[in-house]
């Protein structure tokens, strides 16, 4: 029997995997050859896709990217050792881009059936879980305190300090959110998680649950990942069947359950608050804080609230404990982060490394440089509200305090990056016209300040002079505080981030003859 590993990733599907796919079955039939084709999860070497692997006495043995016309010829050569392969790459596992990552929350990436509890399992699925069964709360949360682990989202705050507050709240219900609303530009890691290996966040999110007293979850998830909402609610039922969900989590005699909700295609409800009015089925629209989600959350109860990949991570801290975890990154940044690499890229895709590595290290080492093979002008880090790194300032390390030290944000990993055909000017508006957009209305310098944000970038670029030019320079600068300072959320308050970097760094795109610094 041969044995086929294809992805069911969408990104893959979206290139043509459930095409092969079919392909390869039909041809097998017709030759009368016994084939098993594993649609599996994927490995994240998106310019790969589809890729097909095959086991072999070395490991597996990759080929990609193929299409449906080259399933034949796949065939003929993995029957026939005289028959050339197409597309050969050679072992998975010894390609430079996956050989150096240190994956722990993707470590089942490309390797593992996504609703298959057996892979999950029989991959040190549920270990984490189990040590947390015998343990109280407060070990559990002592846990997480001495890993390190960060929220994987905006803030970075210390994820063990919030379980701590939920947990010491008295309250008679308790719950624990996801925050699978992944609106980022350039971002893909929970989306290819939770299609991938969504047992990983189950299992995260139950050991919350022990840790923190509470006794029902919800993962919301944005409308866009249709593929993501099924496999989940999948994962759950068999999660629930095997035990590990439910009155009795994994025999502990503690109660933990959860669901699935969608979200209403709304950016801001990527803010935690305005999540929880939408979970309650209301507008999304930002709470002022206090009370704290911790404290007062999902129906006016103490509610924990992470991401999936600060979720993702707590399985293996649970399972190898806090020195293992603590031991990867630099400095307060500790464990990994899944950096996702997209926009102008060669090699778009996702790597899992310790906090530490450089920019530069990220984008050309991985990424390869540019798809067009043009100069790189700068690479977007942290999603659309996040700064505009030059190439001068990639040897930075890929770390909260650093990036912070610079005005910039790891956010959640997303990178994008541009070559120097992209006119930052541009890109300054468009982060202002987005915010403009996606704004829930509900503080004035968000509102208001990005329309007008638009309007003073819109006359900055029409200005027939130097005097008018440094007129509405002085204008911008002086919103982009407003913004930062005065709004409710992330979002107005983030906004300035690429409009100070592009005008910073990119004078000359905005027509001015100094840099924004001399000023």
């Amino acid at each position: 029997m041969l044995t086929l590993h294809v992805p069911c990733d969408s990104l893959a599907r979206a290139v043509g995997a459930d095409l092969l796919a079919e392909a390869l079955r039909e041809e097998a039939e017709r030759r009368q050859l016994p084939l098993e084709i594993r649609r599996s999860s994927s490995r994240g070497m998106y310019w790969l896709e589809p890729l097909v692997e095959v086991d072999s006495a070395e490991g597996r043995q990759g080929f990609g990217p193929l299409s449906a016309d080259q399933a034949g010829a796949l065939l003929d050569a993995l029957t026939d050792a005289g028959n050339p392969a197409p597309a050969a790459v050679g072992l998975v596992e010894a390609l430079p881009f996956i050989h150096s990552q240190q994956r722990l929350i993707f470590a089942r990436a490309g390797l593992t059936r996504p609703t298959a509890l057996e892979d999950y399992c029989a991959s040190g699925g549920f270990a984490g879980l189990t040590r947390a069964i015998g343990m109280d709360g407060d070990a559990i949360v002592t846990e997480v305190l001495d890993s390190g682990l960060r929220g994987r989202g905006g803030a970075a705050f210390p994820a063990g300090i919030k379980w701590r507050t939920v947990r010491g709240a008295q309250a008679a219900q308790k719950y624990v959110v996801c925050n699978a609303d992944e609106g980022d530009s350039g971002t893909f890691a929970d989306r290819m998680l939770m299609e991938g290996d969504p047992f990983v966040l189950i299992e995260g999110m139950a050991i919350a649950g022990l840790a923190v007293e509470a006794s029902m979850g919800y993962i919301y998830v944005r409308s866009e990942y249709p593929q993501a909402v099924q496999v989940l609610r999948e994962a759950i039922e068999v999660a629930r069947a095997a035990g590990w969900l439910g009155a009795d989590v994994g025999g502990s005699g503690r109660a933990f359950d959860l669901e699935v909700r969608v979200g209403a295609g709304a950016y801001i409800c990527g803010e935690e608050t305005s999540l929880l009015e939408s979970l309650e089925g209301k507008r999304g629209m930002v709470r002022a804080k206090p009370p704290l989600p911790a404290l007062q959350g999902l129906f006016g109860q103490p509610t924990l609230v992470h991401n999936v990949l600060t979720l993702a991570s707590v399985p293996v801290i649970l399972a190898r404990g806090a020195a293992f975890y603590r031991d990867f990154g630099m400095g307060r940044s500790l464990g990994t982060m899944p950096f996702q690499l997209a926009g102008n890229v060669r090699q778009g895709g996702l790597v899992e490394r310790a906090f530490g590595l450089t920019l530069r290290e990220l984008v050309e080492d991985y990424g390869g440089g540019t798809a067009s093979g043009r100069p790189i002008k700068a690479a977007q880090v942290g999603g659309p509200l996040g700064a505009w790194v030059p190439p001068a300032q990639f040897d930075t390390p890929l770390d909260y305090e650093a990036f912070a030290a610079m005005g910039a944000m790891l956010g959640h990993g997303g990178v994008v990056l541009a070559d120097d055909s992209l006119d930052m000017a541009q890109m300054a508006r468009f982060a202002l016209a987005f915010c403009a957009e996606e704004s829930c209305g509900k503080c004035t310098p968000c509102r208001i300040g990005s329309t007008r944000g638009v309007e003073v970038v819109d006359r900055l670029l029409a200005a027939s002079d130097d005097a008018a030019r440094d007129e509405q320079v002085i204008v911008l600068k002086d919103l982009c505080d407003t913004l930062t300072h005065g709004s409710l959320c992330a979002l107005g308050g983030m906004t300035a981030f690429p409009v100070s970097s592009a005008l910073k760094h990119f004078p000359g795109d905005f027509g001015l003859k100094t840099s924004e610094a001399e000023q």
